[in-house]
């Protein structure tokens, strides 16, 4: 058996593996140009001041301070028509914190019209959305509550069925906002003055902050990730290109744009991100206003986030496999913009990016311990991954202290990301499932301080995740080899981050919270 051995890992194991990590530093080297790259154009934003919302587009508010309380009772036909959407789905836990922000929105009430759009399947907690509806109403809001058949399309047709009345016919823009986010009441007066005055704008996207961070250590890992984005990603991709993937809540669109784009579809799981992408190759231009904070939940439970993450890697992979060539073919935007859309939107972002963190960290590099024969360079196992982690924490300095943390975390996260990104490449089994993220809202506010209430961690098997077990004891094993035969050091590395794993395994991460 040992020569056997012997003999495949000369003529197979060394140079598949040789192979592999080739590819890995390759798209090492991607990773890092690209994350460089937005690191340089975010301090010109940062620093120039050339690219600020105000400075670089038409802003003017539609009132004086002095006039607010006079316009807001008696309406203004100055004021356009905005049509405000809040799909939900048995959202019991935060439905009377969404509604009561949009109701608050300062805005002429003869202008606006909320729209609830219910897709509850539990008849108890459609009564209770109703009810919530029907008590503003009687506080003299335009609300309208909207219900279909059935939940065909999931979000995108509730959308898509909500813009069909014909109440919609008289607005102009449309807010849209997820059952968990909290609007500020000034979020129209923000926004809507960026659509009326260039009207090659189509969408205006807020920066999410979330009222939960603080809840347990992954959501404190969940806010160091999303920060990257928002103050990164979408910083550089509106001031740079004036396009970037609309993040499906907290934003408004102009509606004659979004029907131009040809409306919702519900092909993926990205129904945002697709609608912006169509919206973009017509030649429209986004606007985000990082400086504009809407309040969100973000998931607090392990099985949630795993939930959330596949739908959020799967369905840009998805549609990326749907729509490459026909943004290669586009005719309307620059070759410079279908780059920035193909390579560095789709390609490095939500591929590359995935892909490498699961496949170089926790499968390639490990391997090379086994086989002495393959080396990796200290740039590619050291320098450049310290600097991609150092940029990617520069969006909360105050976590900076959990640096550690969230690689080991986000390392974890990898392995469902990088699954559901070949999921969404190859159209597999669950392509195209959705399942809504669950919000606890209130069910995380307690007397005590504001943690959610633990409860026993249920049964063994509601609690073990064979993927996690199995990569940890992979790491393990890599890890017991390299301390006894190997030269290279990594051993400490893969402890802990077999360690990670095995946490993750037993389901000892995120909040329990009682059904009761």
């Amino acid at each position: 058996m040992g020569t056997v051995w012997e003999q495949t890992r000369v003529a197979v194991m060394v140079p598949g593996l040789k192979m592999m990590v080739r590819v890995c530093l390759a798209m090492s080297v991607m990773l890092f140009v690209e994350r460089v790259y937005m690191g340089i154009v975010i301090l010109l934003v940062k620093f120039s001041g050339l690219c600020k919302p105000k400075k670089c587009y038409n802003w003017e508010p539609l009132q004086h301070e002095d006039d607010v309380d006079i316009d807001i009772e008696l309406g203004n036909s100055t004021y356009p028509m905005v049509l405000v959407q809040i799909p939900m789905y048995n959202e019991i836990e935060v439905y009377k914190l969404s509604i009561g922000a949009a109701c608050r929105l300062s805005w002429p009430s003869d202008r606006i019209i909320i729209q609830v759009l219910d897709d509850s399947t539990d008849p108890l907690i459609k009564e209770m959305v109703k009810t919530e509806c029907k008590r503003w109403e009687s506080e003299g809001i335009n609300i309208k509550y909207e219900i279909r058949e059935n939940r065909r399309g999931y979000k995108a047709g509730a959308l898509k069925q909500g813009l069909k009345h014909t109440y919609v016919h008289l607005c102009d823009y449309v807010a849209i906002f997820d059952a968990d986010f909290q609007p500020q009441p000034h979020f129209l007066l923000h926004t809507i003055p960026f659509l009326i005055h260039n009207p090659q704008l189509a969408l205006i996207q807020a920066r999410w902050t979330f009222v939960n961070a603080d809840e347990c250590l992954m959501t404190r890992m969940q806010e160091m990730s999303l920060d990257y984005h928002f103050k990164v990603e979408q910083e550089v991709g509106s001031s740079a290109y004036g396009f970037f993937g609309f993040n499906g809540t907290a934003g408004v669109w102009r509606l004659s744009a979004l029907n131009e784009a040809g409306g919702w579809k519900d092909r993926t799981t990205v129904e945002d991100m697709d609608l912006a992408v169509r919206a973009g190759l017509k030649g429209w231009k986004f606007l985000y206003l990082g400086d504009l904070q809407v309040k969100n939940e973000l998931p607090s439970t392990f099985k949630a986030y795993r939930y959330q993450q596949h739908r959020w890697s799967c369905g840009p992979a998805n549609l990326f496999r749907k729509m490459a060539m026909e943004i290669i073919r586009n005719e309307k935007v620059t070759m410079w913009k279908k780059f920035y859309v193909i390579y560095s939107f789709f390609f490095v972002r939500k591929i590359i990016a995935h892909a490498l963190t699961f496949l170089f960290y926790c499968v390639v590099l490990p391997a090379t311990v086994l086989v002495p024969e393959v080396e990796v360079p200290k740039w590619g196992s050291v320098y450049i991954p310290s600097i991609i982690t150092l940029l990617n924490a520069v969006g909360t300095p105050r976590s900076l202290h959990l640096l550690v943390f969230w690689v080991l975390f986000e390392n974890v996260m990898s392995m469902h990301r990088t699954k559901a990104t070949l999921i969404g490449l190859l159209e597999a089994g669950r392509a195209n499932e959705w399942v809504v993220t669950e919000k606890l809202g209130d069910a995380l506010k307690t007397k005590s301080g504001g943690k959610a209430p633990r409860k026993p961690r249920g049964t063994i098997v509601d609690r073990i995740h064979l993927l996690e077990l199995g990569v940890g004891a992979y790491l393990f094993v890599c890890g017991c080899y390299d301390l006894a035969f190997g030269k290279n050091q990594y051993f400490i590395y893969l402890f802990v981050q077999s360690l990670a794993f095995f946490v993750a395994g037993v389901g000892y991460i995120g909040v329990f919270v009682s059904n009761s």
